[in-house]
């Protein structure tokens, strides 16, 4: 009998060892090493193909699919691509299932859908369709099936010859090729080429969710990413409603486009407006508040940054930000300390972005410093005033693209003054609704937007 050869595989980058080891040289990940079936010599599944002159190539990727799901179709570029393999990941609980059953209602009227489970039963599901379509009639082209085995899954998509496909999850699917237990990193990337193969031959469209690790990464990390065509993040607080759907990767469109969406009763329910659902429960002379302007791909949004500064009791003050990167809102609390003149060294310090959002855009440097400035000398900022623009170490402010954007979408929520970094070339900046006010160091654009007692 030949006898079994075993590798140590780690479940995070892929590293390939002889024997156990407790961390894994690569990525530094502590046991994640784990033991599989050895088995280099498997038959590539590939077809025989010959290379062609780009002007012979024939056809295009087809018609888009329409999803039914205004926001889902501007993340994806307009609609499914026949044929392509989306993947989907976020935290536990975050809404991916829901979204995707939502999607596979809506898709059904009019192309055949199958939604596959390996976690949840018929009737589970069946529960939840019922809540999202609030007595109206289920499609009769959506199919529901329970499976893990990929080779069941294979022959039910070649027979029903469905339009798209969901699975949930590509960590419960196992193929029998490989002998290693379902979750794998040889199952998930086995299973992954299976399905992009029955995906580029049939036509199909088809949806994975991924399950996340505990920094947030999709489980079998870049194995997958490089592997599907676009990859999808539902990201949000498990305490606010607000969800947003971000694309990473996508080769049938742009990855800038961001979809908003708020968890309701009835499941995931399109934002069309988010500035005005962010700034909805807005309190607009409370000292420590200040709005910016900030892009999520082409799409401005206002958002409201909350500022608390305390006398530390400890020796060391704190140093919070919920919502914003750390390092930024250190870089702006020095320049305030050193060319604005505020003593904060003996103060904690709190940024919180308000709706459970998250923004990393340098043009909320302003507003973020604004709403530490007004907490400091408790000072409310002026309550039709929005802040744009990234502050300098120098403690000048810097320009940021899209202005014209941010000040059509600031003055559609009624905000009459807006603060930008002046320009240093002759050309000004106007809009018909609004004042705009140009300045060009962070202490002149505080002087304008607190209010004076």
């Amino acid at each position: 009998m030949a006898k079994i050869k075993v590798e140590y595989i780690c479940q995070q980058c892929g590293r390939r060892a002889p024997k156990p080891l407790g961390k894994c040289p690569q990525c530094g990940s502590w046991n994640s090493m784990v033991a599989e079936m050895a088995d280099r010599h498997r038959p590539s599944s590939g077809t025989n193909s010959q290379p062609l002159r780009l002007a012979e190539i024939e056809g295009d990727v087809g018609a888009r699919l329409p999803l039914g799901i205004g926001e889902f179709a501007r993340v994806l570029g307009g609609g499914v691509v026949p044929g392509s393999v989306i993947l989907i990941g976020g935290d536990p609980g975050i809404g991916k299932s829901t979204l995707l059953l939502q999607m596979s209602l809506s898709l059904a009227r009019g192309n055949r859908v199958l939604y596959i489970s390996g976690e949840e039963s018929q009737p589970q599901i069946k529960a939840r369709a019922e809540r999202l379509m609030q007595g109206r009639a289920f499609p009769q082209d959506l199919f529901l099936l329970t499976e893990t085995r990929l080779e069941s899954i294979r022959s039910h998509i070649t027979s029903m010859k469905p339009a798209a496909v969901v699975i949930d999850s590509i960590q419960t699917v196992t193929s029998d090729r490989i002998d290693s237990g379902p979750g794998s990193l040889s199952q998930i990337r086995e299973s992954t080429a299976q399905l992009q193969s029955i995906a580029k031959s049939s036509a199909v469209a088809i949806f994975l969710v991924g399950h996340v690790t505990k920094d947030g990464a999709i489980a079998g990390p870049k194995v997958l990413e490089h592997i599907v065509d676009t990859v999808l993040y539902l990201e949000g607080d498990a305490f606010h409603s607000f969800r947003l759907l971000r694309a990473v990767k996508n080769r049938f469109g742009a990855t800038s486009e961001v979809g908003v969406f708020e968890m309701q009763a009835e499941g995931l329910v399109e934002v069309t407006n988010p500035s005005e659902a962010f700034l909805s429960e807005r309190v607009p002379d409370s000292p420590g508040s200040a709005i910016a302007v900030t892009m999520e791909g082409t799409r401005p949004l206002l958002v409201e940054l909350q500022g608390l500064t305390n006398t530390t009791t400890f020796g060391h003050p704190r140093r919070t930000a919920n919502g914003i990167d750390t390092n930024r809102m250190l870089l702006t609390i020095a320049v305030l300390t050193r060319r604005v003149g505020l003593p904060l060294a003996d103060q904690d310090i709190f940024i919180n972005v308000v709706g459970g959002l998250r923004v990393y855009e340098p043009a909320t440097d302003l507003a973020v410093a604004a709403a530490i400035a007004s907490s400091m000398r408790d000072q409310p900022t002026r309550p039709e005033m929005a802040l744009i623009g990234e502050v300098g170490l120098s403690g000048e402010l810097r320009r940021v693209p899209h202005i014209e954007a941010r000040l059509n979408e600031a003055a559609s929520l009624g905000f009459r003054q807006i603060i930008i970094p002046r320009a240093k070339v002759s050309t000004s900046v106007k809009h018909k609704n609004v004042e705009v006010i140009e300045v060009a160091s962070l202490q002149q654009a505080l002087n304008r937007a607190l209010a004076k007692n």
